[in-house]
């Protein structure tokens, strides 16, 4: 099966790569020029480079390499998609038919210009189902009552945050929520919620929205976050099971265990406990 991928920043698009070799696939990388770091195209075999808002160059691309799947590996930050976009006309005329510019809108609209096409946007993780989270504990270390606590807590607000197409995060501590995630990414959220509890230990919650599908936005934690968790005294994560892709997980673990860090997959919340 031959593949495009759009690919972001961040590990995941060099993981969906490597994978998609390992499998027999061949991927083509379409690299978002903002985003993408250059080990994008050591792991691909082919490579283009494109702006963010040439919807046209990409639909170019995949007409010439005989593409009609695509999918999404790597965030693109949302600030740069409505602050730093030169759309080209055919993005341009995209835009001016939204009646709301949240992502939701603007990649649902793109997907649907793509099927025109006759290019399919695919699940996120269609090539890596086997580092989704588990459910359970992820760690050897499972969170204590205080922690669980403030998980059971924040998976409501963070199910509600998702459902406005807002950010997938929440940071909590003693049952009281301390930031929310928007637009600044759940690093930036993280820092921001350190510097209002005064040394205080928080507990990150993240969720993967309200939609069904994978296509986009699919919640990644990596070393990177267990990094980001030390530096600002959060000890405990909860994701969703099944809906975020844990990356260099032999790494991640390793850091975790060695601060002492709790990571969880949790079961999608029944429709009666997502009221907060």
């Amino acid at each position: 099966m031959k593949y495009g991928i759009i690919a972001g920043n961040g590990r995941f698009p060099v993981v969906a790569l490597e994978a998609a070799r390992r499998q027999g696939d061949e991927a083509v990388a379409i690299a978002i020029k903002e985003e993408a770091g250059p080990e994008v195209d050591q792991a691909a075999a082919k490579c283009y480079r494109i702006s963010l808002g040439e919807l046209s160059r990409l639909i170019e691309i995949c007409k010439s390499e005989g593409i009609t799947q695509i999918m999404m590996a790597g965030q693109v930050k949302h600030a740069k998609i409505f602050s730093g976009i030169r759309p080209d006309w055919r993005l341009a005329k995209l835009l001016m038919g939204l009646l709301h510019k949240n992502t939701d809108s603007l990649i649902g609209a793109v997907a649907r210009v793509l099927a025109d096409e006759g290019i399919e946007l695919v699940d996120s993780t269609l090539l890596l189902k086997e580092l989704l989270a588990p459910a359970g504990a992820v760690t050897k270390r499972k969170p204590d009552s205080d922690e669980q606590r403030d998980i059971d807590y924040g998976r409501r607000i963070a199910h509600h945050l998702a459902s406005f197409d807002l950010g997938q995060s929440v940071a909590i501590a003693d049952r009281a929520c301390v930031a929310l995630e928007a637009m600044e990414g759940t690093d930036a959220m993280l820092r921001r919620a350190a510097s209002l509890v005064e040394g205080k230990r928080l507990t990150l919650v993240k969720a993967s929205s309200r939609r069904r599908h994978l296509l986009f936005d699919v919640p990644v934690i990596g070393p990177a976050t267990i990094d980001t968790m030390i530096e600002t005294n959060t000890t405990a994560l909860a994701i969703d099971a099944g809906r975020t892709l844990l990356l260099d997980r032999e790494e991640l673990l390793h850091k975790a265990a060695a601060a002492k860090i709790a990571i969880v997959g949790m079961e999608a919340l029944p429709e009666g406990e997502k009221k907060a």
